[in-house]
């Protein structure tokens, strides 16, 4: 959630993987998505099936279609059950492809580093909110449709990416930083609800999640203005606020994120353009 100007250029030096499709031969039970670590995979089975997760009922869709995600550092594979309206069932193990990722070293005044204690009883109660907002589960069908992104601009933060703060080993970052001027605009990149709509969180400063359905949400940080609320429906393309640097910001950018329920994924695994449009 921190952008800096000296890893613009890590983008253009990162090559994305384009979605690997049709699994297996089977025509009742397919998989899209990149099925890398930190990536969420969209499932498809026939209509009035039934699916598991390693012996865990996933939500399916009136369509058919249903998704999972892998931990960013997930190696063992998972197990996919599908129970047909036939009394039929089939078996599948999908393994999570390995990726290499970033190393960012980041130096830093210790503010932008390091919480204060007088704030952590506020953080303990912001957590909470966006840990209830990524319990949802509805049955919207946002989730299954490819993503637009919700800015143009230029990468600046990959996800994953491990962060050397003055020298300390810190998280992961998980999401995707776009580098662009503030009060730009910020498009839904499909159809959802809007889960939480905060405006002055500590470190994320103004904040929207949006929930597109069967565990999938994606969150706006540093946001400047919001232009939605919670409870909202929004459609694809819809302006939900504009590009700012509120919260814990070194300076305007648009950090995006995605989570299946509280699994941080990696939002640019799921868009239909492989980067931002230019600004």
């Amino acid at each position: 959630m921190i952008e800096r100007r000296e890893f613009l250029l890590l983008a253009s030096a990162t090559v994305l993987v384009a979605p690997v499709r049709g699994l297996a031969e089977s025509t009742r039970l397919t998989f899209d998505g990149s099925l890398e670590q930190g990536s969420l995979v969209l499932g498809h089975v026939e209509p009035g099936a039934k699916v598991e997760l390693n012996g865990n009922a996933l939500s399916v869709s009136q369509a058919g279609m249903f998704c999972f995600g892998f931990e960013y550092n997930d190696t063992k594979p998972v197990e996919i059950l599908a129970h047909f309206a036939d009394g039929t069932k089939e078996t599948r193990p999908v393994a999570p492809v390995a990726r290499q990722y970033e190393i960012q070293r980041i130096t830093l005044p210790d503010k932008f580093v390091n919480m204060p204690d007088d704030v952590l009883e506020r953080r303990k109660r912001e957590i909470a909110m966006i840990v209830a907002a990524r319990k949802t589960d509805t049955d919207s069908s946002g989730f299954a449709e490819k993503f637009d992104w919700p800015v143009p601009g230029i990468i600046s933060g990959l996800f994953g990416s491990q962060r050397i703060l003055n020298g300390v080993p810190k998280s992961p970052h998980f999401g995707v930083d776009i580098a662009v001027g503030a009060g730009t605009p910020i498009a839904a990149p499909a159809p959802a609800r809007v889960a939480l709509a905060e405006p002055d969180f500590y470190l994320e400063g103004g904040l929207t999640i949006l929930d597109h359905g069967h565990g999938v949400n994606t969150c706006y940080m540093h946001q400047s203005k919001q232009m939605v609320k919670q409870g909202d429906t929004v459609a694809r393309g819809q302006a939900i606020g504009l590009v700012g640097m509120t919260g814990r910001a070194t300076g305007p950018h648009m950090h995006w994120g995605m989570n299946w329920f509280q699994m941080a994924v990696d939002p640019s695994r799921s868009t239909r353009m492989p980067a931002p449009p230019k600004a």
